[in-house]
Parts: C-alpha cells; structure tokens; sequence
C-alpha cells in the first residue's frame, strides 16, 4: 500500500488522467444502465409489477398479449382446474383518450380487471373503482404530468364511451403508454359484447406453481402458460429495445477493460527499470503485484463514487424528461462489475511485473 499511495502521490497529473478517463466510462455505464432499466419499466411496469405467477394466453399467439383472444369459456375451463381464486381474466387493449372539453390526445392503454382479485393494484390518491359502475377507471399518475385531475372525465376514442377518474395509481405502464384499470362492465361496453360471442379476455392470471402451470397446458386445450418474463418479451419492441441497451452496455465494459488495460501496460512498462532495481534489492513479486493491484482498486474505487454521484444528479436534474431509473442494487452491481473489469484489465501489466528479470532490467539502467 505505501508504494502504491507514494507512486499516485509523485506522478498526480498522470493518474488524474486515467482517473478521468475512468470516471467518464464508469459514469456511461452507469447512466446506460439506469436508462435501460427506466425504459424497461416504462414498458412494461403493470406487468413487472403484476401479483401474477403466470398468464394464460391463447396458443396461437406468439406469446403476446395484444394477439391472444380468451373467451369466457377458457376461463370456466381454467378455474375447474385451478379454483376461483387463484385464476382472473385480463382485458389489454391500446386506445387514445381525450379530455372532455379539450381536444388534446393521449394514448393510454385499457386493463380490465376484477377490482377483487390479484390484479387490483394499489391505489396511492383517490378511491378503488367500483364493480358494479361501468364508467369509473384507475389511472397511473403519470397522466397528471397532461393535467389530468381526480374527477376529470375521458372519452375513449375507439368506442367513444365518457369515463370518470375516481382514483390514481403508480408503476403502472404498458408499451410505454399509462395504464388505465377498468372493470369488466367497462371493459363489455367498449367493446359491444352483446353482439353474441360474448366477453373476451387477452389473458388469464394465475396464481400457481411450475408444475400446477404445467398440468394445466395439459388439462386444457389451445393454451399456453407463460411467465411474466415471456410476456415482457412478447411486448412490442421490448425484447429489441433492451436487447440494443445490454449491447451497448456489454462493450462498454469491454472498451473499459481495454482501455484500462492500454493505461496500465504503459505506465508499467515504463516502470520496468525501477521495478526491476526493487526486485534485486529483496522486492518480492507478490509485493509488487499486490501494490499494483492496489492501485487499479483505488482508482476504480474513487472513479466509481465521483461517476455515482454524477449520475444521481444527472438524473435529478432531468427529472420525469426521461425514463430513467437506477436502484441501489443495481448501482451495487455495475460498480461490482466495473471493478472486476478494471481488475482483468490490469492483469497484462501483473504478468509483466512478475516476469520482470532484476539483473537485465538494471542493466538497462545502466
């Protein structure tokens, strides 16, 4: 440790460098990352955030919400094997609202539920709405960023039925739209059910083990049980957008462990002939190696705290501009990372240190 503080004390100016140079990767990653996760929730929060272990979708449907079709049958036939409780119907459907008395458009997405069941979710101002009127909803408090208010009545666009904000909620997002929960006689008057199919349902959540999911593809015709995390995929452009984002993350941790690798092999070449004069007075390999790596680690350490803070008061600064969301266990496992990374970078210079032949690099000296 005492060489190691001694050598970033002699030569500041060449290692404020790389310790800028770390800060800025170090303060990429960690903003990409929080973008990743902030449009992941953006997209998909009302899934994510679901009280569901499973969703039953129609077999044909690729797996995605917005084409599968449940009639009420398929619900009868699921809750003879999994119980009332633990099976409710889901209603998704992507629509446009406006406000009455204004012209102004929002798209929004609809999502039937029973306000009894699993899926209720929680309601942070306002009232839950009720079961028995047809024209109350939920909506994510993301809407009061358009002005909208508790009270305020909406007109779906598609069906033109007028309906009343009674209650808000939070977390609450599908394909990057707000949600809006309604129940099932809201979800039968938008789309005209008495015409003789009767209701239908985009999915069925349930609340059940593997193996209970497993029995009921079987017991049941034309199904497929997915997880929540097979419905996030099937969301559309979900799978591409954060398949672009952990791109672009994993070779910013490749560029990093290059980079850092670069810097470190230079300044240890240059180094050689004191490193070889301490290995001939008695130095130790394990000595030297260890100082080095004290060093990579300090570095990594103090970049890793300056770009923490600097992406917290980014984020700050922009507020809702952008999604953008980076928990601390996350930030706990970038900085992890990004040690590991910096530690595999330095390893080219730790060979080269415990290579070093003490006799040849004095003579060089000389």
């Amino acid at each position: 440790m005492f060489l190691a503080v001694r050598e970033l004390k002699h030569s500041k100016l060449r290692y404020l460098l790389i310790g800028f140079i770390m800060v800025l990767i170090a303060w990429l990653v960690l903003f990409v990352t929080g973008l990743a996760q902030g449009l992941a929730s953006d997209n998909a929060s009302s899934i994510q955030n679901m009280k569901a272990d499973y969703l039953v979708v129609q077999k044909e449907s690729d797996q995605r919400l917005n084409r599968s079709v449940l009639t009420e049958q398929d619900w009868n036939d699921i809750r003879e094997h999994t119980g009332e409780q633990s099976a409710t119907p889901l209603g998704v459907q992507m629509t446009t609202l406006t406000r009455s008395n204004s012209t102004s458009k929002v798209d929004a997405a609809f999502f039937a539920i029973d306000t009894e069941q699993m899926l209720a979710p929680t309601v942070v101002e306002g009232s839950m709405i009720s079961q028995t009127k047809a024209d109350e909803v939920l909506a994510d408090r993301s809407l009061k960023e358009e002005d909208f208010k508790l009270g305020d009545q909406i007109i779906d666009q598609a069906s033109g039925k007028a309906f009343t904000i009674v209650g808000f909620t939070e977390g609450q997002s599908f394909s990057h739209a707000p949600v809006l929960h309604m129940n099932y006689k809201g979800w039968e008057s938008i789309h005209n059910s008495d015409s003789g199919r009767g209701m239908f349902f985009n999915a069925i959540a349930l609340s059940a083990s593997s193996d209970q999911a497993d029995q009921l593809v079987q017991q049941v015709p034309d199904i497929d049980v997915i997880s929540k995390d097979q419905a996030l995929q099937g969301i559309p452009g979900y799978k591409e957008e954060q398949g672009s984002l952990m791109m672009m993350i994993v070779f910013l941790y490749i560029i990093a462990a290059f980079v850092l690798a670069v810097f470190f092999y230079v300044i240890t070449i240059q180094k050689m002939n004191q490193f070889g004069v301490l290995k001939a007075i008695g130095a130790q390999s394990a000595y030297l190696a260890r100082n080095l790596i004290l060093q990579v680690m300090l570095l990594s350490v103090v970049s890793l705290i300056i770009s923490i803070a600097l992406t917290y008061g980014v984020a700050a600064l922009i507020g809702n501009s952008i999604p953008f969301d980076l928990s601390p266990s996350l930030v706990l496992g970038s900085a992890g990372l990004f040690l590991f990374v910096s530690l595999i970078g330095s390893l080219l210079s730790l060979y080269r240190v415990v290579k070093i032949d003490a006799i040849e690099a004095i003579g060089r000296a000389a």
